[in-house]
């Protein structure tokens, strides 16, 4: 009953405090106004935020979802909802790129993890623009409702204990590589006969393509925290009694990455639920 009624004053609180975003959109949830949204008062920074996963599954050549990257965008930027740590990824899928327009983000690898999702979900199929919240909610990617609900929801959850920073001398300017250290403690249940894998990600903001063909043909379209790199990193079983989980991981930054707009992300999650069981996202400031 208590975390019930802490659950319900939390959502009140996020909604006074997000109701200005909301006012953005029409109801539809799949068009953004042409006025300006009102700023969003963005409450102190709060070190016992709880990190949420916010995934984006969207596309250039979809019609629909400049409203949801905008809204995504806007969720990273004012962090609006107290007790949580909004960690937003953008995952740009390929399956749109036949129908007239070539999303230069695009990935086979986005299209697939968003095929797990559906299968997670028992979804018969995909769409975009979908927004997938800690693995365990889905929905519309521009559905200002339910996107403060989820993270909400999911801001009250237990989650891992995760630290990640660059390795003392782990970078190679001349090679392009940068290691990092991670730490990951306080793991929360996996579920019986699961295991968790530890997902590193490597995300740039601030990105923009002017589209020449296909439903978004005319439009410069601009991007926030745009998966560049996703690779797996290692695993955590129950089974094997791991109470803690370090690791070393090397990645390539391409020349064409600019290093100021980029992000480092940790993701644990069960790799048959989906659900996220902590997270941790630092900057990558030029040096």
């Amino acid at each position: 009953m208590k975390h019930e009624m802490k659950l319900l004053m939390a959502l009140v609180v996020a909604v006074l405090g997000f109701f200005s975003l909301s006012v953005a959109f029409h109801r539809d949830d799949r068009k953004a106004v042409t006025s300006p949204a009102p700023k969003i008062a963005t409450p102190p920074h709060q070190s016992t935020s709880t990190p949420v996963i916010v995934e984006l599954f969207t596309s250039e050549g979809c019609s629909s979802c400049p409203p949801a990257d905008e809204l995504l965008s806007r969720l990273d930027k004012e962090q609006s909802i107290p007790g949580a740590n909004i960690i937003a990824l953008s995952q740009h899928v390929d399956y749109w790129n036949q129908l007239g327009w070539r999303d230069p983000f695009s990935s086979a690898q986005f299209s697939a993890r968003q095929s797990s999702y559906a299968e997670a979900f028992a979804r018969n199929g995909v769409y975009t623009p979908q927004m997938v919240v800690d693995g365990r909610l889905e929905f519309v990617g521009s559905n200002v409702t339910k996107a403060l609900e989820a993270i909400t929801q999911s801001a009250s959850l237990p989650k891992a204990r995760v630290q990640i920073e660059l390795a003392p001398n782990g970078e190679t300017r001349q090679s392009g590589t940068v290691q990092f250290a991670v730490r990951i403690e306080d793991i929360p249940a996996i579920g019986a006969g699961d295991t968790a894998e530890v997902l590193l990600a490597i995300t740039e903001s601030d990105l923009s393509s002017s589209v020449a063909r296909g439903e978004n043909a005319g439009r410069n379209l601009r991007h926030t925290t745009v998966v560049r790199q996703l690779t797996t990193i290692g695993s955590i079983s129950e089974t094997k009694d791991q109470a803690s989980f370090t690791a070393a991981p090397v990645v390539n930054i391409a020349n064409s990455w600019r290093r100021d707009k980029l992000r480092a992300v940790v993701i644990v999650q069960g790799r048959a639920s989906r659900h996220v069981l902590g997270a941790k996202a630092i900057e990558l400031a030029a040096k």
